[in-house]
């Protein structure tokens, strides 16, 4: 039996992460589950999975879920010190990131010192720290397991080492603007971006694949996880979303992943590894498909070709980038910026940043600080308005 902390369990991931427990036989045992203020969906998760502890960032959410489970033994703990505290527990095996943004960076390097695998469903966090996270998992020997489906198919078809690898391909659904130009792009409303096509997930999530901002990030993420330089990561849009992604060797052989677009399939590889559990979920059926590929078009969505860029800068620029992009989506999210303006704000903090190299954590956060204070300054100047960059 594995035992799990789960941060972001009322999240998307989060409560697919949860469904898979609930079909794990017994094989899965949950020590935390941590939120940032979902009271109520925190109280009926805790109510039917019974972990020891749970967590609120919150404080008043904290406050609230006490007085609502007052009638278990489960201890309700607030803030970063309660979710470091929930990752770093003797009996934890196995932590699940997937709170949303830069927040988990700070308790997956925790998790990561006190020897936990890392079942990593939060790319920020290699984002905004990819050297540091990387370097303490190779000093502490820590196992790091992708949980999202592009990086769990590449993870897949790893058969060996990576200097057999010609190039990593990463698909992409295209979003529900595949084939949409600039022009077009203008008219988008909160409304149709948050329509995606293939997948069910959570709302930033969701305007980030839609802009393949999301695609950018996963694409630094790769980078980190398999350690190969940004020339031998290729993006191909695949807008059927059967391939998850594949590996060219240097022979020439291609290996591909293939599977319903399920967030439930990468999360059980990543928990049951390194074997496979059967299990209920319907079947991929290839009958009568037909699976296209074509080329990103940077022109019509310039975030991959800056989160290239910003990748092979590298430094403290991917966390400003990140940092940057969360406030511009939540901006966008609560219409106080149009659709273009997510990118047109993002790529101005980056032009603006000093970038620095040799980071530790202390300077990653304060770029990190800067980031958002910077776009949170250019929204309240600009909103909805073009910038002149």
């Amino acid at each position: 039996m594995k035992t799990l902390t789960i941060l972001g369990s009322t999240g998307s991931i989060g409560r697919q992460t949860l469904d898979v427990v609930s079909h794990a036989e017994g094989r899965l045992k949950i020590h935390a589950l941590v939120a940032e203020k979902s009271v109520q969906l925190m109280e009926e998760q805790a109510r039917l999975y019974r972990p020891e502890v749970v967590v609120m960032m919150e404080e008043t959410a904290a406050r609230e879920l006490r007085g609502r489970l007052r009638d278990l033994p489960i201890r309700v703990d607030q803030g970063m010190e309660g979710i470091i505290n929930s990752v770093i527990a003797q009996q934890v095996d196995t932590v699940v990131t997937a709170l949303s943004g830069r927040v988990g960076l700070e308790p997956t390097l925790a998790a990561i010192d006190a020897g936990k695998t890392i079942a990593l469903a939060n790319k920020e966090t290699l984002v905004a720290g990819g050297d540091l996270v990387m370097s303490s998992a190779r000093k502490v020997n820590c196992k790091i397991l992708p949980v999202d489906s592009e990086h769990s198919a590449i993870f897949q078809c790893l058969e060996e080492s990576s200097e057999t690898i010609e190039k990593i391909i990463l698909t992409a659904s295209g979003g529900p603007f595949f084939g949409w130009n600039k022009e077009k792009l203008a008219t988008v409303t909160l409304e149709k971006a948050l329509c995606h096509p293939n997948w069910d997930m959570g709302a930033k999530i969701t305007i980030d694949s839609s802009t393949m901002m999301n695609k950018g990030l996963e694409v630094i993420e790769a980078h980190y996880l398999f350690n190969m330089e940004y020339d031998g990561i290729e993006v191909l849009i695949h807008p059927q979303s059967v391939i998850h992604s594949m590996v060219e060797y240097h022979d020439g052989s291609v290996l591909a992943q293939l599977g319903r677009p399920d967030m439930r399939l990468p999360i059980q590889y990543a928990l049951s590894y390194p074997t496979r559990w059967k299990n209920p979920f319907e079947r991929l059926n290839l009958r009568g498909k037909t699976l296209t590929f074509h080329e990103p078009d940077l022109d019509a969505f310039p975030a991959l070709a800056l989160a290239y860029h910003v990748g092979r800068r590298g430094g403290t620029l991917p966390a400003v980038m990140n940092a940057a992009n969360e406030i511009a989506v939540s901006a966008f999210l609560h219409e106080q910026v149009s659709y273009l303006g997510i990118q047109e704000i993002v790529e101005k903090v980056c032009s603006e940043h000093h970038v620095l190299d040799n980071m530790d954590l202390g300077s990653i956060l304060d770029a990190d600080t800067w980031a958002r204070r910077r776009a949170e300054e250019l929204i309240s100047i600009f909103q909805d308005h073009k910038f002149d960059i």
